[in-house]
């Protein structure tokens, strides 16, 4: 059975989806099926805002830090849902974040950032390459190489709206692209984390 709620890291992370406008060549679903305490992340189909919840219902939420909306693809791409639960489960004593590609606003056809606000605590958003033709190499991105500057912007607009927001790479670049990469989020002026591969 696939999972839609799992525990990694001492966080509990919600799986929306598996859609993605990525193919990520380092991408952990081409090297397995699962991750954490999940075996199976293949949806087969998306879950509702009431199943998770449901899913949720069954941990306590205060054990974990945060409450992570990821997916075994990009949780924009299920967009509704994601702001569904997180108006349902946001409170004082819940943390929430969001991982993403940063591409929801091409996705989604307007800007998604504001509809974040007051929702989501935190967001990660996935740099992995310094500039638009190495990006479009390694993310692989059905949108081209304009993904890159439309991923930035995102990550910038969400400064206006969301307390805690980041840039990460995947340590399985070089070191002279990571620190390339650290050039670029400073240009956006968004701090960057470097994120053991999985």
């Amino acid at each position: 059975m696939s999972a839609i709620v799992y525990e990694l890291g001492g966080n509990l992370y919600i799986n929306l989806t598996n859609r993605c406008p990525c193919d990520c060549v380092f991408c952990v679903r081409n090297s397995g099926d699962g991750i954490g305490s999940a075996d199976n992340l293949w949806l087969e189909r998306e879950p509702t805002a009431a199943e998770v919840i449901a899913e949720l219902e069954q941990y306590d939420w205060a054990k974990y830090g945060e409450i992570v909306f990821c997916g075994f693809g990009e949780p924009t791409c299920a967009l509704p849902v994601l702001l569904d639960v997180a108006g349902r489960i946001k409170s004082p004593g819940v943390r929430t974040r969001l991982n993403t590609n940063g591409l929801g606003d091409l996705i989604n056809g307007r800007p998604v950032a504001p509809l974040l606000q007051g929702l989501i605590d935190s967001v990660s958003v996935s740099l992995n390459a310094p500039d638009a033709k190495r990006y479009a190499e390694l993310c692989r991105p059905q949108y081209g190489e304009s993904a890159f500057a439309a991923m930035l912007e995102f990550a910038a607009d969400c400064l206006n709206y969301i307390p805690n927001v980041t840039l990460s790479v995947v340590d399985t670049i070089s070191a002279s692209e990571i620190e390339s990469c650290r050039l670029a989020a400073e240009r956006a002026g968004v701090p960057l984390r470097v994120r053991e591969f999985m």
